[in-house]
């Protein structure tokens, strides 16, 4: 079964609609038989309808042409023709030249069915003519039809579904079937944009094959292959099992998908980078080291390829998903040959960061990560990851394939970071959690195995790779035990205290379960459950002991002894991907602010801080990274730039405000709430402040200023910045000294939430 069957099989019924019209026509001018659809292509499949189109010049009568049609037509309605390999069901249309034109311009489906007009036997001017006018309507009318045929999709996807991802699909009429397969020719042939239907010839093939399998076997015309005949199907064109068959028609579709979703961006976006008739380049904006925004897609520059820069596609990826933009099909084609690729073992620290600010971008990572895994670089990055791409679950409580239901586990989590003090692991977990199915094996006893050392190359360190090891082993566990076990039985407690060591753990295990069950659905995840299992996990809370609060950092006797001696002290260190400084300064309210601010005007991205005061100083330790275009950090010129700054000559609000605009230009992607709690009694001689949001341009400045406002100080502070979210947790006191009154606690808490609004 394949392409030749199925063009054998329109040349058989051309061979027997030639011969009938011959028979049943006095002349052949002026009347023309041609196939239109489908069987215009010819794609016929045993169940496929010949549909035709008999035009005629108006010089015959109504009656002469009834007489024509029934003549030709009779013998296959009543199966005289005895043709096994022909259909005998026919979608015919008669019409001029001058109503197949009205027709069409009033019928978009009569419109794309002309697009594959071809001529089977009569007059063929009259039909190259009926060709010439199709094709030039369509494109003279791409304006006005392109919009039609999106709407056409938009309502059909809504009423068939995904293709890749339902049980028993439409081969034809779901989205990225074969009917999308259609539309793309036809968005092709507009001229509009350009597609490249190469990308989705193994998959038109592989589906179009399905179907014709699928009408030989069931012996009708019916396109969607249920359940009970997927392994018919698939024992007939000689797959495994029907598991094998449905990866291929998953793979298929998301094929198809991916190129819809690429085209029709670009139809959306064509004429809008705001371009002048003098201008011939592509207006840019730089995003990251080489990273630009063009034509609204995230693009690589050109010169990057060259850099030998492992990190750079993760980074690109990683920007695009965070501004919610796609990542431009040329970038990631030329990525994929680019020996810039291969990441090192184990990863750099800022792909490992790039990674969770892709995972962490939500709804917007979808995409982004769709074209990394078309390219094949998804499978380059995380080998692991080819055994689920596009693995069935033929379950009736799943409905997606295994890789793309953790990828919307991974989105669900995103929305669920503030309720974690390790927003990476999280996210890290949710995408992976599943990875261990596609074998016979237990999924979680096999996806513990694979995920410690897939977590130790990507970065993380043991203690963080054996916390995922547990999150991936024991991710059913707290649904399972809510669900089966009385949860009022000591017995119930202890089993979860048994394998779950900390209060991180268990709220990383919680989030995990709920993104875990959002992403599976409503048959799997439920308020009854997601209600039985908050209880467990707040029983099980109670019993356990620590605290998730970042401590005071310790300072060492050469840290103390400088800081004693109350001057200006500026160290530069470079690491492997980064860089870290060292500032002891004359402590003051407001320091914490005034060197954020200074960082960030040197254009210093902080990926995590921790100071602490001591005597008369504050002892700091930056961990910062390089934003594009930003000169190497210096120990001299940080130490002016800090100097005119603790002096006041430097206007640093006004100067960071700038930056904060021109960053607030940019597309964004829609963010949890930021969360700001304050403990009054975790710290005898200051009051605790967590604040979690999405990192931000000037936001460490931002919060500090606002702390400084409220006429308290910030004794210690710990910064961490994991992927794009930030935890920056202040220890506060007084200016005299001493923690804050609760009143006072809620007054500088009030403060910090209106500023991250």
């Amino acid at each position: 079964m394949g392409t030749r069957e199925r063009r054998a099989r329109s040349n058989e019924s051309d061979r027997v609609l030639s011969e009938l019209f011959l028979s049943a026509a006095k002349s052949r001018d002026g009347i023309a038989l041609a196939a239109v659809g489908g069987y215009g292509r010819g794609e016929l499949s045993p169940g496929s309808d010949l549909d035709i189109l008999l035009l005629h010049n108006g010089q015959l009568s109504p009656d002469a042409l009834l007489t024509f049609v029934n003549a030709m037509l009779y013998p296959i309605w009543d199966g005289t023709t005895s043709n096994p390999n022909i259909p005998r069901s026919v979608d015919h249309s008669v019409r001029t030249r001058s109503e197949t034109r009205e027709a069409a311009r009033e019928d978009i489906k009569v419109a794309m069915g002309l697009l594959d007009i071809r001529f089977i036997c009569g007059d063929v001017n009259l039909v190259a003519a009926v060709q010439h006018d199709a094709i030039d309507d369509w494109r003279k009318d791409s304006r006005k039809r392109l919009p039609q045929l999106r709407e056409g999709l938009t309502s059909r996807h809504a009423r068939a579904g995904e293709l890749a991802y339902l049980l028993e699909p439409d081969l034809k009429e779901a989205r990225g079937g074969l009917r999308d397969i259609t539309a793309l020719r036809a968005i092709a042939l507009s001229g509009a944009v350009d597609v490249s239907l190469d990308r989705i010839s193994k998959a038109e093939s592989i589906l179009g094959n399905i179907r014709e399998a699928l009408h030989a076997h069931s012996g009708k015309s019916r396109d969607r292959l249920l359940f009970q005949e997927q392994d018919k199907v698939a024992l007939d064109m000689g797959y495994a099992d029907a598991d094998a068959l449905m990866s291929d028609v998953a793979q298929s579709a998301r094929d198809v998908d991916y190129l819809m979703e690429l085209t029709c961006h670009r139809l959306d976006h064509r004429g809008k980078d705001g371009l002048g008739r003098i201008l011939r380049r592509p207006r840019t904006t730089s995003l990251a080291r080489g990273i630009s925004v063009a034509h609204q897609e995230v693009v690589i520059d050109v010169d990057a390829f060259s850099s030998n820069d492992p990190v750079l596609g993760l980074r690109a990826a990683a920007n695009a998903a965070q501004i919610g933009l796609p990542l431009s099909l040329d970038s990631c084609v030329e990525l994929a040959r680019s020996p810039s690729g291969v990441l090192p073992n184990p990863w750099p620290r800022q792909a490992r960061e790039d990674l969770v600010a892709l995972i962490g971008a939500g709804s917007a990572m979808v995409k982004v990560w769709e074209a990394l895994d078309q390219e094949g670089l998804i499978t380059t990055w995380l080998p692991e990851w080819a055994t689920v791409r596009s693995l069935p679950q033929r379950n009736v409580l799943h409905r997606h394939t295994v890789d793309r239901h953790m990828v919307e586990t991974a989105v669900h989590a995103a929305a669920l970071t503030r309720r974690v003090h390790r927003p990476d692991l999280l996210l890290v977990a949710a995408l992976f959690h599943d990875i261990g199915k596609g074998s016979h094996e237990d999924h979680s006893t096999r996806g513990s195995r694979l995920i410690k050392p897939l977590a130790v190359r990507i970065g993380f360190s043991e203690e963080d790779a054996h916390t995922l090891t547990i999150l991936v082993q024991h991710h059913l566990l707290l649904s399972a035990t809510a669900t089966r076990r009385d949860l009022d039985d000591p017995a119930t407690i202890a089993s979860v205290l048994a394998v779950i060591p900390d209060i991180d753990t268990l709220e990383l295990l919680h989030a995990l379960s709920i993104a875990d069950g959002e992403a599976t659905g409503s048959a799997a995840w439920s308020t009854w459950k997601a209600t039985l299992v908050a209880d467990l996990v707040a029983r099980t809370r109670a019993a356990m002991t620590g605290s998730t609060l970042a401590q005071q950092p310790e300072l060492d006797a050469q840290q103390r002894g400088f800081a004693e001696v109350g001057a200006l002290r500026v160290e530069v260190s470079v690491r492997e991907s980064d860089y870290a400084i060292e500032i002891i300064a004359p402590d003051k309210p407001g320091l914490l602010s005034i060197v954020a601010g200074v960082l960030n005007l040197a254009r210093l991205d902080v990926r995590s801080a921790r100071t602490r005061s001591h005597g008369i100083s504050a002892v700091m330790e930056w961990i910062v990274n390089l934003d594009p275009h930003a000169p190497i950090p210096t120990a001299e010129k940080l130490h002016q730039d800090l100097d005119m700054a603790l002096r006041g000559q430097s206007d640093l609000e006004r100067r960071i405000q700038e930056r904060v605009d021109t960053y607030s230009k940019r597309p964004t992607i829609p963010v949890p709430a930021p969360e700001v709690e304050a403990f009054t009694s975790a710290s005898a001689d200051a009051t605790v402040f967590e604040v979690r949001s999405h990192d931000m341009p000037g936001l460490l400045f931002r919060i500090g200023d606002a702390v400084t406002r409220c006429r308290v100080d910030i004794r210690s502070a710990i910064v961490t910045t994991l992927g794009a979210e930030a935890i920056d947790t202040l220890y506060v006191t007084e200016i005299a000294g001493g923690p804050l009154t609760r009143q006072r606690a809620d007054e500088v808490a009030d403060r910090l939430r209106e500023m991250l609004r």
